[in-house]
Protein backbone atom coordinates (compact mmCIF):
# COMPACT_ATOMS: atom_id res chain seq x y z
CA UNK A 1 0.00 0.00 0.00
CA UNK A 2 1.30 3.40 -1.30
CA UNK A 3 -0.06 4.88 2.17
CA UNK A 4 2.28 2.44 4.52
CA UNK A 5 5.33 3.85 2.47
CA UNK A 6 4.22 7.40 3.25
CA UNK A 7 4.05 6.52 6.87
CA UNK A 8 7.02 4.54 7.16
CA UNK A 9 8.83 7.47 5.45
CA UNK A 10 7.18 10.30 7.30
CA UNK A 11 8.37 7.86 10.71
CA UNK A 12 11.90 7.44 9.57
CA UNK A 13 12.45 11.35 8.88
CA UNK A 14 10.49 12.03 12.43
CA UNK A 15 13.02 9.58 14.34
CA UNK A 16 16.19 11.43 12.22
CA UNK A 17 14.89 14.63 12.84
CA UNK A 18 14.48 14.21 16.71
CA UNK A 19 15.69 16.68 18.80
CA UNK A 20 16.96 18.95 16.27
CA UNK A 21 15.67 22.60 15.84
CA UNK A 22 12.80 22.82 13.08
CA UNK A 23 15.51 25.65 10.80
CA UNK A 24 17.94 23.03 11.24
CA UNK A 25 16.08 20.75 9.93
CA UNK A 26 14.79 22.46 6.90
CA UNK A 27 17.56 24.03 5.77
CA UNK A 28 20.03 20.98 6.45
CA UNK A 29 20.88 20.34 2.76
CA UNK A 30 20.53 23.70 0.93
CA UNK A 31 21.91 27.13 2.21
CA UNK A 32 21.05 28.35 5.23
CA UNK A 33 19.47 31.53 4.54
CA UNK A 34 19.57 33.51 7.91
CA UNK A 35 23.22 31.97 9.66
CA UNK A 36 23.72 34.28 12.22
CA UNK A 37 27.48 34.74 13.54
CA UNK A 38 28.30 33.74 17.25
CA UNK A 39 29.86 36.33 19.28
CA UNK A 40 33.18 36.96 18.24
CA UNK A 41 35.99 36.59 20.55
CA UNK A 42 39.76 37.34 19.39
CA UNK A 43 40.33 33.59 18.83
CA UNK A 44 36.79 33.47 16.40
CA UNK A 45 37.81 36.72 14.72
CA UNK A 46 41.10 34.76 13.59
CA UNK A 47 38.96 31.40 12.98
CA UNK A 48 36.65 33.93 10.82
CA UNK A 49 40.05 35.44 8.50
CA UNK A 50 40.98 31.94 7.73
CA UNK A 51 37.83 30.39 7.47
CA UNK A 52 36.32 33.41 5.00
CA UNK A 53 40.54 32.84 3.18
CA UNK A 54 40.14 28.92 2.99
CA UNK A 55 36.50 28.03 3.04
CA UNK A 56 34.10 30.88 2.36
CA UNK A 57 34.34 30.34 -1.69
CA UNK A 58 32.51 27.19 -1.39
CA UNK A 59 30.98 27.13 2.27
CA UNK A 60 29.02 30.33 2.28
CA UNK A 61 29.61 33.29 4.10
CA UNK A 62 29.21 32.43 7.93
CA UNK A 63 29.08 28.54 6.89
CA UNK A 64 25.70 28.94 5.23
CA UNK A 65 26.57 27.26 2.32
CA UNK A 66 26.87 27.91 -1.42
CA UNK A 67 25.82 26.69 -4.97
CA UNK A 68 29.62 24.87 -4.60
CA UNK A 69 29.50 23.59 -0.95
CA UNK A 70 27.05 22.54 1.52
CA UNK A 71 26.41 24.65 4.72
CA UNK A 72 28.37 23.67 7.90
CA UNK A 73 24.92 24.39 10.10
CA UNK A 74 23.81 20.92 9.14
CA UNK A 75 23.06 17.76 11.14
CA UNK A 76 25.60 16.29 8.68
CA UNK A 77 28.28 18.15 10.34
CA UNK A 78 26.98 18.29 13.75
CA UNK A 79 30.24 16.96 16.47
CA UNK A 80 28.20 13.59 16.88
CA UNK A 81 28.60 12.74 13.40
CA UNK A 82 31.41 14.53 11.71
CA UNK A 83 33.89 15.09 14.26
CA UNK A 84 36.71 17.79 14.63
CA UNK A 85 39.00 15.45 13.00
CA UNK A 86 37.21 15.06 9.95
CA UNK A 87 37.96 19.28 9.53
CA UNK A 88 41.55 18.42 9.38
CA UNK A 89 41.25 15.66 7.45
CA UNK A 90 39.11 16.99 4.35
CA UNK A 91 40.76 20.15 4.17
CA UNK A 92 44.18 18.37 4.03
CA UNK A 93 43.60 14.95 1.79
CA UNK A 94 40.56 16.32 -0.26
CA UNK A 95 37.48 13.82 -0.04
CA UNK A 96 34.92 12.37 -2.06
CA UNK A 97 31.49 12.96 -2.70
CA UNK A 98 29.38 11.15 0.23
CA UNK A 99 26.48 13.47 1.36
CA UNK A 100 25.82 16.34 -1.15
CA UNK A 101 26.06 16.45 -4.84
CA UNK A 102 28.89 19.05 -4.84
CA UNK A 103 31.38 16.34 -6.31
CA UNK A 104 34.51 15.64 -4.44
CA UNK A 105 36.09 18.28 -2.50
CA UNK A 106 39.79 18.53 -3.49
CA UNK A 107 42.59 19.42 -0.57
CA UNK A 108 43.03 22.94 0.17
CA UNK A 109 46.46 24.33 -0.33
CA UNK A 110 48.60 25.73 1.87
CA UNK A 111 46.13 25.77 4.95
CA UNK A 112 48.03 24.49 8.15
CA UNK A 113 46.52 22.85 11.33
CA UNK A 114 47.04 26.00 13.17
CA UNK A 115 45.08 27.47 10.90
CA UNK A 116 42.59 24.76 10.26
CA UNK A 117 42.27 24.72 14.44
CA UNK A 118 41.04 28.39 14.24
CA UNK A 119 38.31 27.92 11.44
CA UNK A 120 36.95 24.75 13.41
CA UNK A 121 36.58 26.69 16.87
CA UNK A 122 34.63 29.30 14.18
CA UNK A 123 32.65 26.51 12.55
CA UNK A 124 31.44 24.91 15.51
CA UNK A 125 30.19 28.42 17.49
CA UNK A 126 28.46 29.31 14.18
CA UNK A 127 26.88 26.07 14.39
CA UNK A 128 26.16 26.57 18.02
CA UNK A 129 24.72 30.00 17.55
CA UNK A 130 22.57 28.48 14.19
CA UNK A 131 21.09 26.24 17.57
CA UNK A 132 22.97 23.02 15.91
CA UNK A 133 23.45 22.03 19.37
Amino acid sequence: MPTRKILFAIVVLAGATAGLPASVVAQSDAIFENAVEPEMTPRLQVGKLNYDLYCSSCHGKTARGSDKGPTFISRIYHPGHHGDKSFFVAPKQGTREHHFKFGEMKPVKGVTDAQLSTILDYVRAVQKANGLF
